[in-house]
């Protein structure tokens, strides 16, 4: 029955376990193990636990299971499971599905922390690790091979936002036999489609969107019930990145509002960039839907809306970049982002500063470069506070 309900609804009433006490809301279950009425029971729980069968916080908690039975009906997979954040999840799914000598292909535009991953991690265990630039189709068809085994890129890349043809991707690495994990933050659960394009698994920031209040970390795997309840889980579970059971009540009650904030601050974004585009103070404003956007062409054709993120490139660099940033009002400056509190981020000096300047320069984050976050104030007035911080630069 889930499976016909619509998006708002699912994200209300999907996964929903009640106890015997009938409670209205979704209960928290704070423990770290769980009780067995005979040691014949224990014995027959641990040779193969069902999906309301727990043993082990570490292992899986009723609570963590609805948010991951809920995010899963969201994202149209079998199943999911739920991290201590986005990177415990994309470390997961990366190291989970691969080993020394296997060959791994990846956009260069990601976030600081997945680069880290894959160079420095994932290479000295032994993964050949191959980058390319995901915009360019002919790049991913040179680059992935017979042998190679994984195939990773984020949707729309953090902070940049370039547009991968999704597609065209899985596509290839699946004709060559690889799994395809992508990054979907920026795509939002809202308006995902790596679900629809054939993308083997699903993974999230839940930090930003869900949760979306600046409260929780967290993180999540969606996919095949093989792949989840198979590696995944058997890799979480062994190196203890679940969730914690707080966290995903949180989570849990945040979905129930997901849809109506996440559109709402779609649309006031896309307001934003409307406004913001050819401002004279600017060389550059990128929004994936809009039509200046250099991938504007395969973002229309996959999703009807660029998200609450757009990127600008003010002129005069650095310091300008501050004077903008100081003068503004409503918009915080913090490293996060998709937050009902609309925020603005200096990349080169923050989340990306450890980046050498070379990979600075390939992933185009300039001294100018700036991410804004687009929350839940009304749009007239993050329109006026840009526009009078732009002024006095």
């Amino acid at each position: 029955m889930t499976q016909d309900w619509n998006p708002r609804t699912k994200a209300v009433h999907a996964g929903i376990r009640r106890s015997q006490y009938g409670e209205l809301s979704e209960g928290l279950f704070v423990t770290q193990a769980f009780v067995y009425p005979t040691a014949e029971a224990a014995e027959a729980r641990f040779q193969g636990a069902g999906d309301d069968e727990f043993i082990y916080a570490r292992y899986g908690n009723p609570t963590n299971r609805m948010f991951e039975d809920r995010i899963a009906a969201l994202e149209g997979t079998e199943d999911a499971f739920a991290c201590t954040s986005g990177m415990a999840a994309v470390s997961a799914a990366l190291m989970a599905l691969t080993k020394a000598g296997d060959h791994v292909v990846s956009s260069r535009a990601l976030f600081g922390s997945c680069l880290y991953v894959l160079e420095e991690v994932l290479a000295r265990y032994g993964v050949e690790v191959t980058l390319v630039d995901g915009t360019d189709n002919a790049a991913w068809d040179a680059a992935i091979r017979p042998d190679t085994t994984l195939v990773f890129l984020e949707s729309i890349s953090n902070p940049t936002l370039e547009v991968v043809d999704l597609a065209h991707v899985v596509d290839v690495a699946h004709r060559n036999g690889a799994l395809v994990v992508v990054d979907n933050v920026m795509a939002t659960p809202v308006f995902s489609y790596a679900t629809r394009m054939g993308v083997d698994l699903v993974v999230y920031s839940t930090t930003k969107h869900v949760d979306g209040q600046g409260r929780m970390l967290g993180g999540a795997i969606c996919g095949s019930r093989a792949l989840i309840r198979g590696p995944i889980e058997t890799y979480v579970k062994h190196t203890g990145g679940a969730i914690n059971p707080f966290a995903a009540w949180t989570h849990l009650k945040a979905l129930e509002t997901l849809e109506l904030r996440v559109r709402a601050q779609a649309e006031s974004t896309a307001r934003i960039a409307e406004a913001l585009v050819g401002h004279p103070k600017l060389s550059q404003m990128r929004y994936p839907t809009h039509p200046t956007h250099p991938q504007y062409d395969v973002a229309i054709a996959q999703a009807p809306s660029g998200g609450t993120v757009l990127a600008i490139e003010v002129k005069g660099g650095k310091d300008a970049c501050f004077k903008f940033l100081n003068a503004l009002n409503l918009f915080i400056i913090s490293n996060n982002f998709a937050d009902a509190k609309s925020i603005a981020t200096h990349p080169a000096t923050t989340t990306h500063q450890r980046l050498p300047q070379d990979q600075k320069d390939a992933l185009g984050i300039s001294d100018g470069l700036v991410r804004i976050s687009v929350g839940l104030e009304h749009p007239d007035d993050l329109i006026a506070d840009l526009m009078q911080a732009l002024d006095l630069i």
